[in-house]
């Protein structure tokens, strides 16, 4: 067995200092300036090697995040859904082909028809509008922020809302802001 050194005694001198712990070389190499960045390869992990992305793939990539194409497919698909909303509710109102003057007669296929396309056209032009809206708002925040969180479809709401309500005065375009932020931030929530 080897002896331990032996204690200097009390004010005596103090033993020359050592190699460094080995905490603190490990800490260097971990977080300190002895850090080398890693390049993260998939496959040394097991899982399924990525080939890199053609010019092309990144171009796509560059068109679908941006601004205006967010725009254009949430207009398409405002219309899309707008039209269909207001097709359902047409077909199941009462008063769908409904005549004043003869409140007895009952409408006629054609005559319900029409009251379907005309309310699913308003209802579509109407979602398409709100989508583009704040699909673009979202898009400009996000950009303008440099974060993609919960907090830009809430400040986009909010825009939405405020401008679709301001039409009808100040208190309604507050009310719109707010209901249209938490109308917002409950689907992000429950999206996330």
């Amino acid at each position: 067995m080897a002896a331990a050194p032996p204690s200097s005694a009390p004010g005596g001198p103090e033993p020359p200092p050592g190699p460094p712990l080995q905490y603190s070389m490990l800490l260097q190499h971990l977080v300190g300036e002895q850090r080398r960045p890693r390049a993260w390869d998939p496959a040394t992990f097991g899982g399924i090697p990525i080939p890199p992305k053609s010019e092309e793939q990144k171009m796509v990539e560059r068109v679908m995040e941006s601004c205006p194409f967010k725009a254009a497919l949430a207009c398409v698909g405002g219309f899309v859904l707008g039209g269909a909303f207001g097709v359902f509710t047409a077909g199941i109102d009462t008063n769908v082909g409904f005549d004043p003057k003869d409140p007895y007669r009952t409408p006629t296929a054609k005559e319900v028809l029409q009251d379907m396309g005309q309310r699913g056209i308003s209802y579509a032009k109407n979602f398409a509008i709100v989508g583009a809206m704040f699909s673009c708002t979202e898009c400009v925040v996000e950009s303008y922020r440099g974060k993609s969180d919960w907090k830009n479809s809430v400040i986009s709401g909010c825009i939405t809302g405020g401008a679709i309500g301001f039409r009808a005065g100040l208190k309604a375009g507050v009310i719109g802001c707010g209901g249209f932020a938490a109308f917002s931030a409950a689907i992000d929530y429950y999206l996330r």
